[in-house]
């Protein structure tokens, strides 16, 4: 555990966390220091390598947070522990009163990102908010194009519209949570894998406290290749299961859960399923094309969860 010259005389209001497994979380270590003067300690960084045994790594994370100007721990695991229970150690050294749980694969998108953040704490103290991300400053890479359409179009959301369904658009990409409300409902560590351990945990928060969505975006720069995301549906077909399982009422009102309904009665659903997934793979189809297949084939993978 390293910290900076900057920790020990802080009195913050907002922790930052930021957990990662081989990511290198520089760039962003880098944009919120800059936003160091103007909060004047009200907000601490605390990092956690959960086992990415990257020495490499380790040694530039810590050179970073040792001339970072805001107040930031870092914290190194020598086995991984998973994002869940990842995230709920990170809990255990914040001292502010409300957690802003960020990606390391997270870039603000205005240079008063934590400001407005911590603005919003000391004006609302919301028991959990959201603010949104974008893909303004992702990759334009070809090999991103699918990911890069299905996030437009299902994940980076104008707040007005997350607002009709708060459960639904959580994700712990940039996500605030007021201190009592965790200790209410911490992040489930029987998930493993990847995926939905943040929107079931919003399920269960959203039945006893109000969800607030602000407009205060980061970009998600980890896009990733249609493969690889088709490899991270494959992961998540458990954790689907455990939602449907816990939270029929809600997930039965989203596309996925229908459309995976309607592909479980289908005759011979294994074999569309290699097909959606060859065509989503197939680089001389249009991108358009690719990523509804995607959506298909990760709708064919849910079809034995329902």
């Amino acid at each position: 555990m390293t910290d900076n010259a900057a920790w020990r005389t802080a009195r913050p209001a907002v922790s930052v966390l930021v957990p990662f497994f081989r990511d290198d979380p520089s760039g962003l270590i880098e944009a919120l220091s800059d936003e160091a003067q103007a909060l004047a300690g009200s907000v601490e960084l605390i990092l956690l390598d959960d086992g990415s045994g990257d020495d490499a790594l380790a040694e530039r994370v810590t050179g970073l947070v040792q001339v970072s100007r805001l107040p930031t721990r870092f914290i190194r695991l020598k086995k991984n522990e998973g994002r869940s229970r990842g995230r709920n150690r990170l809990t255990t050294s914040a001292r502010g009163g409300s957690f802003l749980f960020l990606d390391s694969d997270m870039l603000p998108d205005d240079r008063r990102f934590l400001q407005t953040w911590a603005d919003l704490v000391a004006r609302q103290d919301p028991a959990v908010a959201f603010g949104g991300f974008s893909l303004l400053q992702a990759p334009q890479d070809r090999a991103f194009a699918v990911h890069r359409a299905m996030s437009q179009k299902s994940e980076c959301i104008p707040y007005q519209e997350r607002a009709l369904q708060p459960e639904k658009y959580v994700y712990t990409s940039n996500l605030l949570v007021r201190r009592d409300v965790f200790e209410a409902e911490a992040f489930d560590s029987e998930f493993s894998g990847w995926g939905w351990e943040d929107v079931e945990w919003a399920m269960r928060v959203a039945r006893r406290f109000r969800v607030v969505h602000l407009d205060n975006p980061a970009t998600h720069l980890g896009l990733e290749s249609a493969d690889k995301l088709a490899g991270k549906y494959e992961q998540s077909v458990a954790n689907f299961a455990r939602i449907v399982d816990r939270h029929p009422d809600f997930v039965s009102q989203y596309p996925s859960y229908r459309a995976a309904r309607l592909l479980k009665s289908a005759p011979g659903v294994r074999r569309w399923r290699s097909l959606f997934k060859k065509a989503a793979l197939d680089e001389r189809v249009p991108v358009a094309a690719r990523a509804f297949s995607l959506r298909l084939y990760r709708a064919a993978l849910y079809a034995e969860a329902v």
